[in-house]
């Protein structure tokens, strides 16, 4: 089964840009579907994107749709999320997870495979 690890997160004032990375170990993630979602402290999980195994279907959340962008690439594995004009409402512990279904989703309880997420912190 595969195992997501993210990393790429950090400090970044506002305006600024991040790109996150989600490697898959245990498998090849070119199988499954995979997601971004992130959550602040003392706040829920929040869906942010989403892409089916190929890459030619993507979801985001209304509150990123045009400043952020996944994308994938399944020769290296990997699974990217690109954070363009960061805002300090998108700080946040920002978790990858992954589905083995090709259908695009932005529910949390369809994921089976989580990582363990990477800090991203957006300073005003």
């Amino acid at each position: 089964q595969v195992q997501p690890v993210e990393s790429g997160g950090g400090l970044v004032q506002a305006g600024g840009s991040l790109r996150l990375s989600c490697a898959a170990s245990g498998g090849p993630l070119s199988m499954y579907g995979a997601g971004w979602f992130r959550q602040a402290p003392g706040m829920g999980r929040e869906f942010v994107a989403a892409i089916s195994w190929n890459g030619g279907r993507t979801n985001y959340a209304d509150s990123v749709k045009g400043r952020f962008t996944i994308s994938r690439d399944n020769a290296k594995n990997t699974v990217y999320l690109q954070m363009n004009s960061l805002k300090p409402e998108d700080a946040a512990v920002y978790y990858c997870a992954a589905r083995r279904s090709n259908i695009v989703s932005s529910r949390g309880e369809e994921y089976g495979y989580w990582g363990q997420g990477t800090q991203v912190t957006v300073s005003s």
